[in-house]
C-alpha cells in the first residue's frame, strides 16, 4: 500500500508513464475523465498530452492497454490537434493492438483508425494499414484487411484511395493462410460494390479457383450503388442532407444520378501498375524491323505485340517505335506484317493514353491512307488502331490529317476516313465539336454524299447522322442548306438509328466509360462546395450518353439560328404571282400608281404603300412581293429624292417586320448599293441594310453588298458601303463574317484613286482589328510602305480597346449560355481569323537528307540543317499542320549540347507557331511541351528564348492542351529553382485569363505546395504570387484538402499561405467579356450584370503583385446596395489638421518606411493604405485598392469631381495622394494610366492656382516615378507626362527638378533618356544655366556623356541640350563639357552651327515649333516657362507699341521689337537686370517709323505700290509656315521676280538649297499623300531657284554644298550627287550667263575646293563624278573666257601655291596650243603678271594697315577715312579677302561706315535727332537697306543707349 500510496500522489501524466502498471491505469482512467470532461476541441490543455497518447496504445499490459485505448479515442474525437499523432498511434495500434488476442482491444484500435479517418487523415492510416499487410503475424495482417474493409464500407471510395489498396489485394489471395484469403475476399467484394468492373482488371492474374468465386459473389451484389455512411468532419452538411433523406425516404432518383457519377468516377486504368517496355525491346529490334525478310520483321513485331499486352505502359521516348511502326504500316508489302504493326500501335495507344497523344500527328495520315487494303483482317487492325489512337488526343489535333484525306482517289480510304469520324463523333461532346472543327468535315462529308461509290455516301450519311446526334440538328442544319430533302432524310435517319445504338454504347461501351471517366469528378464533387451553386448539377450528364448535352445548348441554338432555316427555304416567285400577292395586301389606288409618271402620285402611292406595310401582321407580309412591287419600273432609277427616299424606308420596314428571305433581298440590294452614295438617299439606305443584316445575318448581306459595290466603279459608293460595314461590324459583332472575301475587296479598295474609298477601307480595317488583333496585318504586309504606315496607324489607334458588345443580330437578344457559347465561338474566330491565310505543305521540302542533317554528329552539319529549316519556313510564310518528320528531329536539337543550336532551335519552333497558327495544337505534346524544360536553364538568354517561343505557342492554341496531362506537374516536380520560378511566373500570368481549366491542373497543387516552401526565395515568392490563380479555378475546398498529404509542420505553413491567397482570389474572366469590357449600350444590358454576382474581366495587370498583396485580408466586394450609394454623399477627401506634417516627422525619424522602392512591395502597399485611412471616405478608399482596374477609372473620377470645391483636405492630403498614384504608374492597364494623367495635370493646375510649393517629401516621393513613365512607349502617355513635368516646374523649384531628371537620364529605357535630355534642354533654354545641378560643369559632363549613345534619339537630345547651354553661355559650355572624342565634338559643332542659323527663324516664329512633331529634337526646347510677375515698364512699351502698330498697320514683324519674348524669357530678364532703368522709347522710335516701312523691299521696286511692300512681307512670312505645301508656294513665288530672287546672298542660297535637296531625298516624304507631287514642286522649285537667283550666288553656293556633302561621312551619296546634277546645270548655261558672274569669287570657291579636295583625294573618292564635274567647270569658264581666266584669281592668297592656277595654265596652254594662237599678248601679260605680284604685296600691306586702325576703338574713324579714300583711288580693289575671316557684324559696320561717309561727303545723308525720326541714308548708287540693315541699326541705337546686346560688340559712338 505504500507503494500505491507514492504513485497516487503523482500528476496524471507522470502516472501514465509510470513503470508500475496499476498507476498507468489510473492515469489512463483520470486522462479519459479529464478528455470527456473538457469542451473547447482548441483547448491549450490538449498539447500537453501530444506526446504520451502513442504510449497509451502500445502499454504492455493488456488491461491497462484496453483502458488506454479508450482514453486515446477520447482524445482524437475531441482534441483539436490530435491529427499531429495519426502516423505513431496507428503505426503502433497495427503493431501492438491488431496482434492482441482481446477481441474489445482489436475494435478499440479499428475505432481509433475509423477516427482519425474521419477527423481528415484518411491518406496517413491507410498508408499505416498497407504496411501492416507486410507483418509476418497474421493476425495483424487479418485485422489491417478488415478495418480497410470497414473504413472504406463506411466511407466510400472517395475518401478511401483505392488505387494502393489494389494494388496490394492480388498478394493477399497468395497468402498461405486461409484467413487473411478468405478475408481478402470479402475485401474484393466491398471493393467491387464500389467500382464494379474496374476491378476485375488489376485481378485478372489471381487464382482461378479464386477469381470464380469472387465472380459469384460478386453476382450476388445488389446493382444498387452504396452510400457513405460515415462522413468527415468537413462533410457535415452532407451528413445532414443524408440523415433528411433516410427520414424522408424520398430520392431515389437522385440516387441514381449519384450512383451513375460514383460508378464512372473509378478508371480501372488508373488502378493499374505502369509497365516500362522500351529497355525490353530486343536489342536488335531497330535493325530486325528494317530486314528484308519478312520472318525477321515479323519476329520483331511479335516481341513488341507480347510487350503492349500490358494494359498500362510507363511513359518514355517512344518516339523511335513509333516511327519503325509507322513504316511497317506505310510501306511494308506484307499484309500480315501491316496488321501486326497496327495491333502493336493500338496497344500503344491504349497502354499510353494521352502520353501517345504527342505521336498522333505522326501515324494518322499513314493509317487512313493504308486503308487503300481490302482484306478484312488488315481493314480491322487498322480500324482499332485509328480508334484507339483518336482516344489519345483530340478531334481538333487530327483534323489536318483527315481532311487530306477526305479527298483521296479511293473509294476504299474515302469510306473508311468517314466511317473512322464517325466513331470519333461518338466520344464527342457539343464543347468539343465547335463550330470551327465541324465545319471543314461537314463540308467534306458534303462532296462524299454526292460521290459515285454508294459505300462511300453511305460511310458520308452516317458521320453526318453521328454528328447531328452528338451536337443537335440545329447547330448541323446551317451546313447543309445546299442538301436535297431526300439526302437530307437519309441523315436524320441515320442519327435516329444511332439512338439506340448511342444508348447502348452510352451504358456499356468501356471506352465510352473511360472517356467520360475524367469528366464526372467535377459534378460530383459540386455539393461539397459551400460555394458551388446548385444549377451545375445537371453536368453530371454529360457522363451519360451523347444526346444528354443537347437539352443544355437548345435554346441558344433556337435562337440563333432559326432564322437561317427560315430564309433558305423561300423560293423565287414569277412577276405574275407577286402581282397578285401585293394586290392582296395593298390599296387598288396604290398598286396603280406605282409607275406613274407624275412623281406626287408615285409619292401618294409610297404613302399608302408604307401605312399598308406598317399596318400588316408578319404573318400575312409577302415580302418578296412586296419588295418587287417596289422594284416594278422606274424602281431603282427613281429620279425624285423624295420618292426614293420612301422606297427605301418601306424596304427597311419590311425587312424588320416581315420574315424577310435572301430571296427577297437579293431584289433590293443591288438598288440600295446604287443609293448608298446618295447624299440624300445614302442614310435611309444604309438603314435598309442594316434591317436586311439583322433579318438574313451579317455576314450573307455584307458579303452581297460589297462584292455588289466593288463590281460598280461609283467611288462614293464603295467609299459609302465601306463604311456602313464598319458601322455594322460594331453593331452585329464578328461572329460569321466571311474574312477573306473581304480581305481582297479591301485590298481592292486600298488601291483606289479615290482619297475617300482608301480612307473608308483604312477604317474598316481598324473595327477589323478590334476583332482579329495582330492577325489582321498579315494580309497586307506586301502593301507598298506607305499604305502600311498609315494602316498601322489605325491599328495603333485601336490597340488596347475592346469590341463592343453587340446590339443587333442574334447575339443581342441570346440568353446567358447563348452568350457563353456565341463568346466561344468569337473567341476562337479571332484565334482561327489566321486559318483564312493561304498556307503552304512544306512537308514535300522537309526531305529525309535534311532531317539527318539535323541529327549530324558534327555540329555544324546540324547548324546548316536548322538554318535549311528555317530557309523554308521563311519562304513559305504560312504553312500547313503537316510537316513530316520534323517534329521529332527538332526535339532532338532541344537537348543538343550546343547552347547555340538549342537557341536557333527554339527559335524554329517560334517561327512554326506563327507560320503554322491554330493548326499548332497538334504539336503540342511532341515539340511545345519539351520548350517548358529550357525555363530551368542556366543561361539567361536561353531561359529568355523559350519564355517568349512558349508565349508564341501559347498565343496560337490557347492553353488548354498544355495543361492537359501530367506534362505540367512532372517539370515542377524537378528541383531546379529557375525552372520552377519562370514556370510558376508564366502560369499566375496566363491562368487569370482562362474561363476554364482541365482537370488535369489538380496534379500541379502538390508540387506548388512543394515550390511554397523552396529554399530559393524567388521560387517561393513566385509560388504565392501563383496561389490565387490555381484556387481561381480549383476552388479553396480542393486546394485545402491537398494538403492533408503534407507534414503537420509544413501543412499549417502552406494552410496559411492559403488563407491569405483565399483573400485575393479573383473570380473568373466573367462570360460576356465583351459587354463587361464596354460601356453598356442601354439599360436593359447594364442592368443584368449588376444584379448578378460580383465578376469581373481579369486581365494581367490585376494579378501583378502590387494588386494583390494591395488587399491583403480584404474579402472581394459584395454587391452595391442602396446603402453604399448613399454612403457615396458627401466630402470624400477629409481635411486631418497637421496630418501631413506628421507624416513627414515620423519618415525622417524612420518610424515608417521611406517611399522608395524598384517595384512596390506589399508592406508599402499596406501602409499607404493605413495612412490613407483617415484621409479618404472609406467608400473611396476600398475602390482605390480594391483589384479590378475599372473600379480604379471610377474612384479617379469621383476625386476629379470633388477635387475644385475640396481643394484644401485635397492639399492636406496631396502627399498620400501622388503616392497612390505612383503604385498606377507601375499598373500596365492604359485606361488606368491615361485617367490618373489626367487627375494629375488637373491637380497641378489648381496647385498652380492656389501657389502652392511642393515640399521635398512630396516631390521625392512621386517625380522619380513620373520620370519612369517619360520613357513609355505610347506618344499619347508620353505626351501628357511632358505637360505634367512642364506644370511641376511651376509648384516646385526647376532647379529641384533637374537632379530627378539628370537621375532619369541613366535609365536602360533609350525613351526614357531621350526625353529627360529633352526636358533638361527646356529646363535650360527657359530658366538659364542656374538650373544646373550641383554645378553646370557637373551637370553638362553627365548630359555630353550622352553624344555618344547607340540611340539616335539620345544622341540627338543630348546634342540640343549642349546646344540650349551654348545658347545660354556661349564658347564656355565647351570648357564645362570637358573632353569629347573628335567625333563627338565634330557632331556638337555641326548642330551650333545649324542652330544659330535657325535662331532667328526660331525667334520670329515662336509658335512653329510648338506645332512640330515630338521627333523634332528641338520640339520640346521652346516650351514657355511659367508666368512671373512683369516689369511695368515692359507693359508700358507693350502699350506703346499697340499705338505704333494703330499708325502703321503694315510693318512686319522682322522689324517689330517681340516684347513677348522678354516678358516670358525669364534668362533674359536676368540678363539685363536696369531694363526698366531706360526710356524704351528712344530705343523703338527710329526703327518704327511708317514711311519707311511703305518703302519697297529693293531700289528695283521704287516705283511700286506700298501695298507691294506689304504683300512681299505676306509672302515672306508664309515661308515659315508649318505647312510645306504653303512654305513651297511662297518660295515659289519670291523666286518667280527675278530682280527679288536676285537679292538672294550665297549662304541664304546655300541653306535653302541644301533644305529643298533634303527634303527631295527624304523617305518619309514618299508616305504623304501626294508625297509625289510634293517632290516634282520641289523639284520645279529648284530649277527655279537655279534660274531665276544671282548667277555667281548660286554658283557658289553649290560649290561649298559639295565640298560640306563630300567632306560629311554621314550624309547621303545621293545628296552630293543631286548638287552635281545642279553644278552641271549651271554648266549648260554658262555661255548665257557668263558676263553676269563675278568670275573672281567662283575661283575663289574653287581653289577653296581644292584646298580641302586635292587632285590626289578627289581620285579616292568612291566616285570619279565630283572630279569630272570639277574640271568640266573649269574647262567651260576657260573656254568661255580663254586666257583672261587668269586675271580673275586676285582673291586667292598665295595664288602661286594653288593647284587650281597651275590647273587653269595647263587647260589655257593646251586649248592655246590647239587653236595655234601663240601671240605676244600671253607673254606680255605674263610679264605683267610678275608685276602684279609686287603691286599685290604692296597692297596688302596698306590694307592690313587701315583695318587694323578700323579694328581699334581709338582709331576706328580714321581708318574708315582712308579705307574710303583708297577704295576712291582704286576703284577695283578687292576686300573681300580682309573681311573674309572677320564676322558678318564687323563686314557690316564697315560697310555701314563707307556709307555714311559717302553721305556726308555728298550731303545725302542727314540725322535729324530734334523730331526723333531716324531716315536711313541711301547710297548714291541707289542701293537700299535690307532687314539685315536694320537689325544692325537697331543693336547700334541700343548700345548708344547703354543697354546690352548679348550677340553685339560694343561699339561707341
Amino acid at each position: 500500500m505504500g507503494d500505491d500510496s507514492e504513485w497516487m500522489k503523482l500528476p496524471m501524466d507522470q502516472k501514465c508513464e509510470h513503470k508500475i502498471w496499476k498507476a498507468r491505469l489510473n492515469g489512463y482512467e483520470e486522462a479519459l475523465k479529464l478528455f470527456q470532461r473538457i469542451k473547447d476541441e482548441k483547448s491549450p490543455e490538449w498539447g500537453k498530452y501530444l506526446g504520451l497518447i502513442k504510449k497509451f496504445v502500445t502499454d504492455s499490459n493488456a488491461i491497462a492497454q484496453l483502458k488506454g485505448l479508450e482514453a486515446a479515442l477520447a482524445f482524437i474525437e475531441n482534441a483539436h490537434v490530435a491529427g499531429k499523432t495519426t502516423g505513431e498511434v496507428v503505426s503502433g495500434v497495427v503493431g501492438k493492438v491488431f496482434n492482441q488476442p482481446k477481441a474489445r482491444a482489436k475494435e478499440l484500435g479499428t475505432d481509433i483508425c475509423l477516427m482519425y479517418i474521419e477527423i481528415e487523415k484518411a491518406e496517413v492510416v491507410q498508408d499505416e494499414l498497407i504496411k501492416g499487410l507486410d507483418n509476418k503475424n497474421p493476425k495483424i495482417v487479418v485485422a489491417c484487411i478488415e478495418t480497410l474493409k470497414k473504413a472504406l464500407c463506411e466511407f466510400g471510395s472517395k475518401i478511401i484511395t483505392l488505387k494502393p489498396v489494389v494494388k496490394v489485394l492480388p498478394k493477399q489471395f497468395e497468402s498461405r493462410e486461409k484467413v487473411v484469403r478468405d478475408e481478402a475476399r470479402l475485401l474484393a467484394v466491398e471493393i467491387y460494390r464500389w467500382i464494379r468492373d474496374a476491378l476485375r482488371t488489376p485481378l485478372q492474374n489471381i487464382n482461378s479457383v479464386q477469381l470464380k468465386e469472387l465472380e459469384e459473389e460478386w453476382v450476388k451484389l445488389p446493382t444498387a450503388a452504396p452510400k457513405q455512411t460515415r462522413f468527415l468532419r468537413s462533410q457535415q452538411d452532407l451528413k445532414a442532407k443524408f440523415e433528411q433523406q433516410q427520414t424522408d425516404g424520398g430520392d431515389e432518383a437522385d440516387g441514381d444520378d449519384d450512383d451513375e457519377a460514383e460508378a464512372a468516377q473509378v478508371d480501372p486504368y488508373e488502378l493499374l501498375e505502369a509497365v516500362e517496355i522500351l529497355s525490353k525491346l530486343p536489342k536488335d529490334f531497330y535493325e530486325k524491323i528494317e530486314a528484308k525478310k519478312w520472318q525477321e520483321r515479323k519476329e520483331a513485331l511479335e516481341a513488341v505485340e507480347a510487350l503492349i499486352k500490358n494494359p498500362k505502359l510507363e511513359s518514355g521516348d517512344y518516339g523511335d517505335l513509333v516511327r519503325a511502326l509507322k513504316k511497317v504500316i506505310g510501306k511494308d508489302a506484307n499484309v500480315m506484317l501491316v496488321a501486326m504493326a497496327a495491333k502493336c500501335l493500338a496497344g500503344l495507344a491504349a497502354g499510353l493514353r494521352k502520353k501517345f497523344g504527342t505521336y498522333a500527328g505522326l501515324v494518322v495520315s499513314t493509317i487512313l491512307e493504308k486503308f487503300k487494303e481490302k482484306k478484312p483482317q488488315v481493314v480491322l487492325a487498322l480500324q482499332e488502331a485509328i480508334d484507339a489512337v483518336f482516344l489519345t488526343t483530340t478531334l481538333q489535333n487530327i483534323s489536318e490529317d483527315v481532311l487530306s484525306v477526305m479527298d483521296n482517289k479511293n473509294p476504299s480510304i474515302k469510306q473508311q476516313a468517314s466511317l473512322f469520324l464517325a466513331r470519333s463523333f461518338r466520344h464527342c461532346t457539343p464543347s468539343t465539336m465547335p463550330k470551327s472543327v465541324l465545319k471543314p468535315f461537314c463540308a467534306a462529308f458534303l462532296k462524299q454524299v454526292n460521290d459515285s461509290a454508294p459505300e462511300v455516301r453511305d460511310a458520308a450519311f452516317e458521320a453526318l447522322g453521328t454528328a447531328m446526334k452528338v451536337v443537335g440538328e440545329k447547330a448541323v442544319n446551317p451546313f447543309l442548306t445546299d442538301v436535297d430533302k431526300l439526302k437530307l432524310d437519309k441523315i436524320k435517319e441515320c442519327a435516329d438509328k444511332l439512338e439506340l445504338v448511342g444508348t447502348k454504347g452510352g451504358g456499356s461501351g468501356g471506352e465510352k466509360k473511360e472517356k467520360s471517366a475524367a469528366k464526372a469528378p467535377p459534378p460530383v464533387e459540386a455539393p461539397a462546395k459551400p460555394s458551388g451553386p446548385p444549377k451545375k448539377a445537371p453536368s453530371a450528364k454529360a457522363a451519360g450518353p451523347p444526346k444528354k448535352g443537347k437539352p443544355a445548348s437548345a435554346p441558344s441554338a433556337k435562337s440563333k439560328k432559326a432564322p437561317d432555316t427560315k430564309e433558305i427555304v423561300e423560293t423565287e416567285l414569277s412577276p405574275e404571282v407577286c402581282e397578285e400577292k401585293a394586290a392582296a395586301v395593298l390599296p387598288a389606288s396604290c398598286m396603280q400608281l406605282l409607275d406613274s409618271a407624275n412623281w406626287k402620285e408615285r409619292l401618294a402611292s409610297m404613302e399608302e404603300f408604307q401605312k399598308a406595310v406598317e399596318q400588316m401582321d408578319k404573318s400575312e407580309m409577302p415580302c418578296q412581293a412586296l419588295v418587287k412591287m417596289l422594284a416594278k419600273k422606274p424602281g431603282w432609277k427613281e429620279t425624285n429624292f423624295q420618292v426614293m427616299q420612301m422606297k427605301l424606308h418601306i424596304v427597311g420596314l419590311i425587312a424588320q417586320k416581315g420574315s424577310f428571305s435572301k430571296t427577297s433581298a437579293l431584289v433590293v440590294l443591288d438598288g440600295l448599293v446604287d443609293k448608298i452614295g446618295d447624299v440624300k438617299c445614302g442614310s435611309n439606305a444604309k438603314e435598309a441594310l442594316t434591317a436586311i443584316g439583322v433579318a438574313c445575318s451579317l455576314p450573307w448581306t455584307a458579303e452581297q453588298v460589297v462584292s455588289m459595290a466593288f463590281a460598280q466603279k461609283n467611288p462614293k459608293n464603295q467609299a459609302e458601303t465601306l463604311n456602313w460595314l464598319a458601322n455594322a461590324m460594331k453593331e452585329f459583332g464578328f461572329a460569321g463574317i466571311n474574312v477573306k472575301a473581304f480581305i481582297n475587296n479591301v485590298k481592292t479598295a486600298l488601291g483606289a484613286t479615290n482619297p475617300a474609298v482608301r480612307t473608308s477601307a483604312i477604317t474598316l480595317l481598324g473595327v477589323m482589328y478590334l476583332y482579329m488583333g495582330a492577325p489582321l496585318r498579315m494580309f497586307f504586309e506586301d502593301e507598298k510602305p506607305a499604305l502600311l504606315s498609315q494602316i498601322d496607324a489605325e491599328f495603333e489607334k485601336m490597340q488596347g480597346q475592346s469590341p463592343p458588345a453587340p446590339i443587333r443580330g442574334k447575339k443581342a437578344g441570346a440568353d446567358e449560355e447563348g452568350d457563353a457559347a456565341e463568346e466561344e465561338e468569337v473567341d476562337s474566330g479571332a484565334r482561327d481569323s489566321m486559318d483564312v491565310l493561304p498556307r503552304t505543305d512544306i512537308s514535300d521540302k522537309i526531305t529525309l537528307d535534311m532531317v539527318s542533317k539535323i541529327s549530324d554528329k558534327n555540329w555544324k552539319i546540324r547548324k546548316e540543317g536548322l538554318d535549311e529549316v528555317a530557309a523554308v519556313i521563311s519562304e513559305a510564310k504560312f504553312i500547313q499542320a503537316n510537316i513530316g518528320e520534323l517534329p521529332m528531329a527538332l526535339k532532338g536539337r532541344l537537348s543538343d549540347s550546343n547552347k547555340l543550336l538549342v537557341q536557333q532551335a527554339l527559335n524554329i519552333l517560334q517561327q512554326i507557331a506563327t507560320a503554322m497558327g491554330p493548326s499548332l495544337k497538334q504539336h503540342v505534346k511532341n515539340m511545345g511541351i519539351p520548350v517548358i524544360t529550357f525555363l530551368g536553364d542556366s543561361k539567361a538568354n536561353v531561359r529568355a528564348a523559350a519564355l517568349s517561343t512558349l508565349n508564341a505557342w501559347v498565343e496560337q492554341t490557347g492553353m488548354k492542351e498544355w495543361l492537359e496531362g501530367e506534362d505540367l506537374s512532372e517539370e515542377l516536380k524537378k528541383e531546379n529553382p529557375f525552372l520552377r520560378q519562370e514556370l510558376l511566373g508564366w502560369l499566375a500570368e496566363k491562368l487569370p485569363t482562362l474561363r476554364t481549366v482541365p482537370t488535369d491542373l489538380m496534379l500541379c497543387v502538390p508540387p506548388l505546395y512543394t515550390c511554397l516552401e523552396d529554399r530559393s526565395g524567388d521560387v517561393r515568392k513566385k509560388a504565392q504570387d501563383a496561389l490565387p490563380s490555381f484556387m481561381m479555378h480549383l476552388g479553396y475546398e480542393k486546394m485545402i484538402k491537398a494538403t492533408g498529404k503534407l507534414k503537420p509542420a509544413s501543412k499549417d505553413q502552406v494552410v496559411g499561405i492559403l488563407e491569405k491567397a483565399r483573400a485575393v482570389m479573383p473570380a473568373k474572366p466573367a462570360v460576356p467579356v465583351k459587354a463587361a469590357a464596354s460601356k453598356p449600350a442601354s439599360s436593359a444590358p447594364a442592368a443584368k450584370p449588376a444584379s448578378g454576382s460580383c465578376t469581373f474581366p481579369l486581365t494581367t495587370a490585376n494579378m501583378t503583385t502590387t494588386s494583390w498583396l494591395g488587399v491583403v485580408g480584404k474579402k472581394p466586394p459584395v454587391k452595391a446596395g442602396a446603402k453604399d450609394e448613399e454612403d457615396k454623399s458627401g466630402p470624400i477627401f477629409i481635411l486631418v489638421p497637421n496630418g501631413k506634417e506628421q507624416r513627414i516627422k515620423e519618415e525622417k525619424t524612420l518610424k515608417i518606411l521611406k517611399w522608395n522602392f524598384t517595384t512596390p512591395r506589399d508592406e508599402y502597399v499596406e501602409q499607404l493604405k493605413a495612412q490613407m485611412s483617415t484621409c479618404l471616405a472609406k467608400w473611396l478608399q476600398d475602390e482605390l485598392f480594391h483589384f479590378d482596374f475599372q473600379r480604379h477609372v471610377k474612384a479617379i473620377g469621383a476625386m476629379i469631381e470633388h477635387m475644385e470645391p475640396e481643394c484644401e483636405a485635397v492639399i492636406g492630403c496631396l502627399d498620400l495622394i501622388l503616392k497612390w498614384f505612383t503604385l498606377r504608374f507601375f499598373d500596365t492597364n492604359t485606361s488606368v494610366l491615361m485617367k490618373a494623367l489626367e487627375f494629375l495635370k488637373l491637380l497641378f493646375i489648381m496647385l498652380s492656382r492656389k501657389n502652392y510649393q511642393l515640399n521635398d517629401y512630396e516631390a521625392s516621393s512621386f517625380i522619380p516615378y513620373l520620370i519612369l513613365k517619360v520613357g513609355e512607349s505610347k506618344d499619347v502617355v508620353r505626351k501628357d507626362v511632358r505637360a505634367i513635368l512642364t506644370m511641376l516646374c511651376k509648384v516646385y523649384a526647376a532647379s529641384k527638378v533637374f537632379p530627378f531628371l539628370m537621375e532619369g537620364t541613366k535609365s536602360k529605357n533609350s525613351k526614357q533618356r531621350s526625353e529627360c535630355l529633352e526636358e533638361l534642354g527646356c529646363l535650360i533654354e527657359n530658366f538659364g544655366m542656374n538650373v544646373c545641378q550641383p554645378t553646370p560643369a557637373k551637370a553638362l559632363k553627365e548630359i555630353a556623356v550622352h553624344i555618344g549613345d547607340r540611340d539616335t534619339t539620345v544622341r540627338n537630345a543630348a546634342l540640343n541640350t549642349v546646344v540650349a547651354a551654348y545658347n545660354a553661355c556661349g564658347d564656355q559650355v565647351f570648357k564645362l563639357i570637358g573632353k569629347l572624342s573628335e567625333k563627338e565634338m565634330s557632331m556638337l559643332e555641326e548642330r551650333i552651327k545649324r542652330s544659330a542659323k535657325k535662331t532667328p527663324a526660331a525667334s520670329a516664329k515662336q509658335e512653329r515649333p510648338q506645332r512640330e512633331h515630338p521627333a523634332n529634337p528641338n520640339a520640346t526646347f521652346l516650351r514657355k516657362p511659367a508666368q512671373e510677375e512683369v516689369p511695368n515698364k515692359l507693359n508700358q512699351a507693350r502699350a506703346q507699341n499697340a499705338h505704333l502698330e494703330q499708325s502703321a498697320p503694315s510693318i512686319p514683324k522682322e522689324f517689330q521689337l517681340d516684347l513677348d519674348v522678354f516678358e516670358n524669357n525669364h534668362t533674359c530678364a536676368r540678363e539685363i537686370p536696369d531694363l526698366v532703368q531706360h526710356k524704351l522709347d528712344e530705343v523703338l522710335e527710329p526703327v518704327m517709323i511708317p514711311d519707311r516701312k511703305i518703302r519697297s523691299v529693293s531700289p528695283h521696286f521704287d516705283d511700286i505700290h506700298n501695298s507691294t511692300a506689304s504683300t512681299i512681307n505676306f509672302v515672306i512670312s508664309q515661308v515659315a509656315s508649318g505647312d510645306i505645301n504653303t512654305s513651297i508656294q511662297a518660295l515659289a513665288q519670291l523666286f518667280s521676280m527675278e530682280s527679288l530672287a536676285r537679292e538672294a546672298s550665297m549662304g541664304v542660297l546655300k541653306d535653302l538649297m541644301h533644305g529643298l535637296i533634303t527634303l527631295m531625298l527624304d523617305s518619309r516624304v514618299e508616305d504623304i499623300e501626294d508625297g509625289q507631287q510634293l517632290i516634282r514642286s520641289v523639284n520645279l522649285l529648284v530649277v527655279r531657284v537655279l534660274e531665276k537667283s544671282d548667277q555667281t550666288n548660286i554658283l557658289s553656293a553649290l560649290l561649298v554644298l559639295l565640298q560640306d556633302s563630300l567632306i560629311s561621312t554621314a550624309g547621303s551619296p545621293l545628296f552630293s550627287e543631286l548638287v552635281m546634277k545642279c553644278l552641271w546645270r549651271m554648266i549648260r548655261f554658262l555661255p548665257q550667263t557668263i558676263n553676269s558672274i563675278n568670275l573672281d569669287r567662283i575661283l575663289l570657291d574653287v581653289h577653296n575646293f581644292m584646298k580641302v579636295f586635292p587632285k590626289e583625294k578627289l581620285k579616292q573618292l568612291k566616285s570619279d563624278v565630283p572630279h569630272r564635274t570639277l574640271k568640266t567647270l573649269l574647262h567651260t569658264l576657260c573656254r568661255l573666257t580663254g586666257a583672261k581666266i587668269l586675271d580673275h584669281m586676285s582673291m586667292i592668297e598665295n595664288r602661286n601655291e594653288s593647284e587650281l592656277e597651275a590647273h587653269l595654265r595647263r587647260v589655257v596652254k593646251h586649248s592655246a596650243n590647239l587653236s595655234g594662237l601663240k601671240s605676244d599678248k600671253s607673254s606680255e601679260k605674263g610679264a605683267l603678271r610678275s608685276d602684279d605680284k609686287v603691286i599685290m604685296a604692296k597692297v596688302s600691306d596698306i590694307l592690313s594697315e587701315i583695318f587694323k586702325k578700323i579694328g581699334s576703338k581709338e582709331n576706328t574713324k580714321e581708318g574708315l577715312t582712308e579705307l574710303y579714300e583708297y577704295k576712291q583711288k582704286y576703284s577695283d580693289a578687292d576686300l573681300e579677302p580682309f573681311l573674309r575671316n572677320t564676322s558678318q557684324f564687323f563686314q557690316s559696320y564697315v560697310e555701314r561706315g563707307l556709307r555714311m561717309i559717302e553721305s556726308e561727303r555728298e550731303g545725302k545723308g542727314r540725322i535729324q535727332t530734334s523730331t526723333g525720326e531716324f531716315t536711313v541714308p541711301i547710297s548714291s548708287n541707289g542701293d537700299d537697306m535690307n532687314a539685315a540693315a536694320y537689325y544692325e541699326r537697331l543693336k547700334i541705337l541700343r548700345q548708344r543707349r547703354g543697354l546690352e546686346n548679348s550677340t553685339v560688340c560694343l561699339i561707341k559712338p
